[in-house]
């Protein structure tokens, strides 16, 4: 992603400032904001009852957890693709072509897959629909970087994962509470390929910002030289790589809960399935706020000691705090509400990446921010291998062990992700402007 090596030569912002310059929020692509956050609700729908859902189509629970797997390992490699991608084509046709993907082979796991019951096709058709989000959603988030002013660029990237956890899976489930009592399951996984749609078609046609329509790379590079430079930035520059580690454990817990936790607590705890999706809402809900929130924290108190010890510690700490309270509290709604909200609060606290990411490798900001989309789509990957490879040995109580366990070394990670010039004290905290800009974000 080409981004301007000076603030200077960025447009200036003129005339008075609007209800949503004033909140952060770009205004030429404020439609794109609400489009993504049809969209993943559309795609968050399925996320609390899927997992059940298939359980009592007959499928066993280790093919769920390996279709989870191959799920969240297509959506990693199409994280990565969303950057590189967006170099070549521009984030526009990168977020058509994730539409296209989610909606063709959603049609095909719903009217193809799940009525057949054969595996290997709902392996390749939910797999492989696996490369759809990252493209449409990871796809926006380039362009996000590639327009917003330098000053308002950690306003919006907060705003974009308000609208991405806003939608998957808090609203989607959410959403899901109401439908599946009503629809059933099997039809309110059609209501989310029209959510989908919809989003997709607000996002795509109502944007006019002329930037992300084109090519970010500079004419003569070539696609290859692109491509590969996103990938090789994770052992050229070592913080990059390392920061990519630490953002792809942010959400592996929430990947992988969502493969075990929704038989856990309907089937072991007595919470009935309707009551599980608001918890999961209940979870994300307060995340997405605390996204803003903690956006505000890490310009504060520094990014590298807010992702290190809300993040890292924090989801530490409540991930131990969801079980064990949980087991010994049985049914109880409200401190089941209590603990999952922590939990979504925590996991609010590596919010900061976003920002700190491109700061690592201010000459490579667009590789930087491939390396970040790796991460966050090696999480879907990583999650649900953690349940497959642990639950069977460990239950339900070794594996949120071995999740508290990985938050804890990404709290020691990043201890590596200092600012150039900078030393691990010093360096948590945004680049300054150059003089003449002000004092913003990075």
């Amino acid at each position: 992603m080409t981004v301007p090596a000076h603030p200077r030569s960025e447009p200036e912002e003129t005339g008075p400032r609007g209800l949503l310059d004033r909140a952060g929020i770009p205004r030429a692509l404020a439609w794109g904001f609400l489009g993504v956050l049809i969209f993943m609700i559309g795609d968050g729908v399925e996320s609390g009852f899927l997992s059940p859902y298939l359980l009592d189509q007959g499928v066993s629970k280790d093919r769920v957890a390996l279709l989870f797997t191959v799920y969240g390992v297509t959506a990693s490699v199409s994280a990565w693709f969303s950057g590189a991608l967006s170099d070549l084509w521009g984030p526009r046709r990168v977020m058509l072509l994730g539409l296209g993907v989610w909606t063709t082979l959603q049609v095909v796991f719903l009217g193809l897959a799940v009525p057949t019951h054969h595996y290997a096709l709902l392996v390749i058709s939910y797999g492989l629909r696996g490369f759809g989000y990252p493209l449409f959603a990871y796809g926006f988030l380039v362009w996000v970087t590639a327009v917003t002013p330098r000053h308002r660029l950690g306003s919006a990237v907060g705003w974009f994962w308000f609208a991405f956890t806003g939608g998957l899976p808090t609203l989607g489930s959410l959403a899901a509470s109401f439908t599946v009592p009503w629809l059933g399951a099997y039809r309110t996984l059609w209501f989310s390929l029209v959510l989908v749609v919809a989003g997709g078609l607000v996002a795509l046609f109502l944007v006019r910002e002329p930037r992300g329509r084109n090519r970010l790379a500079p004419p003569g590079e070539r696609p290859v030289a692109t491509l590969f430079g996103s990938l090789s930035i994770l052992w050229r520059e070592p913080r990059i790589g390392a920061g990519a580690v630490v953002r792809a454990v942010n959400t592996a817990a929430q990947f992988g809960f969502l493969v075990f936790l929704p038989v856990y607590f309907t089937d072991t705890l007595g919470f009935s399935l309707t009551e599980w999706l608001r918890l999961l809402s209940a979870m994300f809900a307060t995340n997405i706020f605390f996204n803003l929130l903690f956006g505000l924290v890490g310009d504060r108190l520094g990014w590298q000691r807010t992702v290190a010890w809300f993040g890292g510690v924090g989801c530490a700490v409540t991930t131990l705090l969801l079980y064990y309270g949980a087991s010994a509290a049985g049914e109880n709604f409200p401190l089941a509400v209590l603990l999952v909200s922590l939990f979504g609060a925590t996991l609010a606290g590596y919010v900061p990446l976003s920002a700190l990411m491109p700061s690592l490798a201010p000459e490579h900001k667009g590789q930087a921010m491939s390396a970040l989309n790796l991460g966050a789509g090696a999480s879907t990957f990583v999650g649900p291998a953690v349940v497959a490879l642990f639950l069977g040995p460990l239950g339900v109580e070794g594996v949120m062990w071995v999740f508290a366990a990985l938050y804890l070394a990404s709290a020691g990670l990043t201890l590596f992700l200092t600012l150039p010039g900078r030393t691990a004290a010093a360096g948590t905290g945004p680049v300054p402007a150059p003089t003449g800009t002000g004092t913003g974000r990075t």
